[in-house]
């Protein structure tokens, strides 16, 4: 997850050295709340089947449990932003933080899968707000010596939050905490969110950015409408046999999506601060690397969710073994990123996103073969040659995108970009979950095995890798390095307002 921000003016000093214990509990605290996002938002990966077991979920919702948060998260995320700008960093993250814990308590008392997923949404929609702050109240709460440390630890949060979700999950799922079972997940954030709230109500002063665009609600009504209306169908299509309002919703959904973007061209030519500028879409190495984002978020959606009811459903492995094994695929990915931002990328370029697809793509079709040729008794230590290949390349690639999405882009419209390269990943998260009824419980429901199952689902990631591929020989080549007309220059940019 990338962020890039613009610092603004505080409409209060800064604390003092006399008050260095204070900004560092509240520097762990806004840190903490940041763990919350990151590992809710994977936490219930491992626990669907549970979930799914226990509250009698059926195919065409259970998707939503994990989707609804990535989809709620995306569409608020540029507006929650801007409500800080406008309203206060500290109020808006106050808000998301106590949005978030009533939302985490609805989850884990959830009498059906209605309700959790309603929850589910609300949580989603909480972060966005919560989640955007995080950036500038680290900046707030670090003197100038230690903001490089501050911005490293940062770092190191999210790559850990990301890490200890599924394993966060099924120790709690091992655990029954207080006979809760699944419930524990979401009840757990209840006392954490709390204790989040008083430290940054009394430590935290306020800022506000006075040049920041109000956020467009009607436009993200708009747009959360449209998505929304195609996504849902994809999820409950194949359970219901693709009925007639499947494609008439899709149809419905490409429209308003048309229909949000013709009012945004017109919000940006009028300078009312659109939601996304669409000169962007002009610049041809931007608009091939979101739509790199966007694939790589179904790749990851898609993968993870059918990934773990093989593990448990079909090889019979614990929560916990199972997320053990989450863990090794993502250490790999952890330990590729660095290596590829530090030293290959800015070697090599565009070439290393090219090696990271062809290793993903390696690993893909190994790891399908292993399952059609070894079924149930697969092993892990089986397994791991093409746990490390799917990981490394997921490294490889993800890793440098957000650099490389932003080397033809123009300085004034890099925030704006950077936040719409996170929106369409966690657009591409959503989608692909809701692809794992199409692409796995559907061939469980008509008697297909487990393994014959997810070996089709490798295929889908094959396909989709193959294009991801494709994609990148369209990007720039390396950092720094622009085609002839690319910026957005002239009236082109001139159109656009300032990005918040």
């Amino acid at each position: 997850m990338t962020f890039t921000f613009r610092p603004g003016p505080a409409t209060r000093p800064r604390p003092t050295r006399a008050t260095a214990r204070t900004r560092r509990t509240a520097l762990a605290v806004v840190m903490t709340a940041t763990l919350l996002d990151l590992v809710d938002l994977t936490v219930v990966t491992v626990a669907l089947p549970t979930i799914r077991t226990g509250l009698g979920v059926p195919d065409g919702t259970l998707p939503w449990i994990a989707g609804g948060y990535a989809l709620a998260f995306a569409v608020v995320l540029v507006p929650g932003a801007r409500l800080g700008g406008v309203h206060g960093r500290r109020r808006v993250f106050l808000l998301g933080v106590g949005a978030f814990t009533v939302a985490s308590a609805a989850g884990g008392l959830a009498p059906d899968a209605g309700t959790l997923v309603a929850a589910r949404v609300a949580q989603g929609a909480a972060a966005a707000l919560m989640v955007p702050q995080v950036p500038h109240l680290v900046d707030m709460l670090s003197p100038v010596a230690g903001r490089r440390r501050a911005t490293a630890v940062f770092g190191t949060v999210i790559g850990l939050g990301a890490l200890a979700g599924p394993v966060v999950g099924a120790l709690l799922l091992e655990s029954d905490l207080f006979g809760l079972g699944w419930r524990a997940l979401f009840l757990v954030d209840v006392p954490v969110g709390v204790a989040c709230l008083l430290p940054v109500r009394w430590c935290v002063v306020e800022r506000r950015d006075p040049l920041a665009d109000a956020p467009d609600w009607p436009g993200t009504a708009v747009v959360a409408a449209g998505v929304l209306l195609i996504l849902y169908p994809l999820g409950r299509g194949p359970g219901a046999g693709w009925p007639v309002w499947v494609p008439l919703s899709i149809a419905a959904g490409t429209g308003l999506v048309a229909l949000f973007l013709r009012r945004e061209r017109s919000r940006s030519r009028s300078g009312s601060g659109p939601l996304v500028v669409p000169p962007l879409f002009a610049v041809r190495g931007y608009a091939v690397g979101i739509g790199i984002e966007l694939v790589h978020g179904v790749l990851g959606g898609l993968y993870l969710l059918a990934w773990c009811f093989h593990l448990q459903v079909g090889l019979g492995w614990s929560p916990l073994r199972a997320a053990l094994c989450m863990l090794l695929f993502g250490a790999a990915v952890a330990v590729a990123a660095g290596l590829s931002c530090d030293v290959l990328f800015p070697r090599y370029g565009r070439a290393v996103l090219q090696a990271g697809a062809l290793t993903q793509l390696t690993g893909a079709l190994l790891y399908g073969w292993q399952t059609r040729a070894l079924g149930t008794d697969i092993q892990i230590w089986q397994i791991l040659p093409a746990l490390l290949l799917l990981g490394t390349g997921m490294g490889l690639t993800v890793a440098p995108l957000p650099t490389l999405l932003l080397t033809e882009v123009p300085p004034e419209h890099r925030h704006a970009a950077a936040g719409l390269g996170t929106t369409m990943y966690q657009l591409g998260t959503a989608l692909g979950i809701c692809l794992v009824p199409s692409a796995f419980l559907r061939l469980l429901d008509t008697g297909h095995p487990v393994p014959a199952a997810f070996s089709h689902t490798l295929r889908w990631l094959a396909c989709l890798l193959l294009g991801v591929l494709a994609l990148t020989c369209a990007l720039p080549r390396g950092p720094g390095q622009r085609r002839a007309g690319g910026p957005l220059t002239g009236a082109a940019a001139g159109d656009t307002a300032p990005a918040r």
